[in-house]
């Protein structure tokens, strides 16, 4: 039963009995003393529950009525809530103001939602650009050499590379959005950015050099430091104030390597040619001034200007040669080649240069697998400068031997070239493969440019994936080796 009608029948009820009670006590105020004292309260009490009576039943249908248009009422607001276009009203004309205020706020709120959904839509699309956005943003960063550091308006880093985090000893993970005097533990660095970002220059970009520690031992002794270009540059936020500041980082250290080698080959280069281009010179002036009178004198000029151009030609050879493995431009002919004939043929080569100075050139061969994949010139070249340093470094009297073995383990063939010469000291051992460098007690010794040895390890390494190496004692010779693969397959051969 719906709650008007259930009210209105309850009042009913009430007054009817109400107005019973006050009939009876009305009629009976004869007898009973205490009612007729009050006999105009009873009969004014029956009156109002007569009228009341007569109210609550004209209220009846009322209520039943006020049910209907509230169920009406609910149905049309459940029906707007559920639906998205308002339904028709057909309610009672007095409620309409009512449903008609609720259905305005029903379409007005509405359209709010409506608008604030496709707000919201468009900023899930723009979060989602500006993801794509910064993922792109990382990825570029990370694929840069450099190291790349951005810090915000907090000197807090939002951004970095891992050849930051390599460079200067952090944990890229755990670095962002923390203060950059936190993370780097490089003071001059962290005062740089700060710097940067109090003078606010937008327009400018500050470099520096600066020189940072890349590793230290355990004592905290610094172990590697590298020279470096900071380039400083701040950044606007959306109030076009500074927002932050871009550090760019350029190891300079390489560049600065390559540039002193540059410079100290054109040194040594333009020494090692000057020496025979003066004796050239020199001679040259001789025969022109008349200074060789007969044919003896003019025959020793001759050859020696003949010797220093060799030696000029060899020089730029191994120069080009040098360079030409170094740059990956040589042409080269891979081949199966006897290392037994390239030694004999070595052997044949200097035979008259060590007879000359009563040295004995003695090989020793294994009978079996001496033969590798390589080219055939640049391994006999090889052969042939060990075994020329060999004779010229060796005093008269002495001994040259020229071995060749296989080794099955490590599927090379070892050539070795020991003497019995001066020897070489220790400290100069490390750098014997330098180019142009020679021990300096024994330039006297023998002419050389200093190539021979570095050509013979590109040779070896670079071009044949070999190895190459020296054993040597003070006053007491050296051996030379070196191996290469029997079949190449771009892996260094085992010592």
């Amino acid at each position: 039963m719906k709650a008007g009608k259930a009210a209105s029948l309850v009042l009913i009820v009430a007054l009817t009995v109400l107005a019973a009670l006050a009939s009876g006590l009305a009629e009976s105020s004869g007898s009973f003393p205490w009612a007729r004292a009050h006999s105009t309260l009873w009969h004014s009490i029956f009156v109002a529950s007569t009228v009341g009576l007569c109210f609550a039943i004209v209220l009846l249908p009322t209520g039943a009525a006020l049910d209907r248009a509230i169920d009406k009422v609910r149905r049309f607001i459940e029906e707007a809530d559920a639906s998205e276009k308002s339904p028709p009203y057909d309610g009672p004309r007095w409620l309409a103001p009512v449903t008609g205020a609720f259905t305005g706020a029903v379409d007005t709120f509405r359209q709010r939602e409506a608008k604030l959904r496709n707000q919201l839509r468009e900023l899930e699309i723009r979060h989602r650009v500006s993801e794509a956005e910064r993922r792109h943003i990382e990825a570029v960063l990370h694929s840069l050499r450099d190291a790349v550091l951005i810090t915000d308006s907090f000197n807090e880093i939002v951004m970095a590379n891992y050849p930051a985090a390599e460079l200067l000893g952090f944990d890229l993970e755990k670095a962002i959005h923390r203060p950059i005097d936190q993370v780097i533990d490089d003071e001059r660095l962290c005062r740089l950015i700060a710097d940067a970002k109090e003078t606010a220059n937008v327009a400018e970009r500050q470099h520096i050099e600066h020189d940072v520690v890349a590793a230290r031992d355990t004592r905290g002794e610094p172990t590697d430091t590298r020279t470096v270009d900071v380039s400083l540059a701040c950044v606007e936020n959306h109030k076009h104030e500074v927002g932050g500041v871009v550090a760019i980082i350029h190891d300079l250290t390489n560049e600065r390597e390559v540039s002193e080698m540059k410079s100290d080959f054109v040194s040594k280069a333009s020494h090692e040619l000057r020496t025979p281009l003066s004796s050239i010179r020199a001679y040259v002036e001789m025969l022109v001034d008349g200074e060789a009178r007969d044919e003896e004198a003019r025959r020793e000029f001759y050859q020696i200007i003949q010797n220093e151009t060799e030696r000029l030609g060899r020089l730029i050879d191994n120069m080009l040669n040098i360079s030409r493995i170094e740059a990956g431009i040589i042409q080269i002919e891979r081949e199966d080649v006897d290392i037994k004939a390239l030694i004999d043929l070595a052997r044949e080569t200097l035979e008259p240069q060590a007879q000359e100075r009563n040295i004995t050139l003695h090989v020793k061969l294994a009978p079996v697998g001496l033969c590798v994949e390589g080219d055939k010139d640049m391994l006999h070249q090889t052969v042939l400068n060990l075994v020329s340093n060999a004779v010229k470094y060796t005093p008269e009297g002495g001994r040259v031997t020229i071995s060749a073995d296989s080794d099955n383990l490590t599927r090379s063939v070892v050539v070795s070239v020991s003497d019995t010469g001066l020897g070489i000291p220790p400290d100069a051992i490390p750098k014997l493969f330098d180019k142009f460098y020679r021990v300096e007690n024994y330039k006297r010794v023998a002419k050389g440019t200093g190539l021979g040895l570095s050509l013979c390890k590109h040779i070896v390494e670079t071009v044949h994936r070999g190895q190459i190496g020296v054993e040597s004692k003070l006053g007491m010779g050296s051996k030379f080796w070196f191996s290469i693969p029997m079949r190449y397959v771009g892996s260094h051969a085992a010592a």
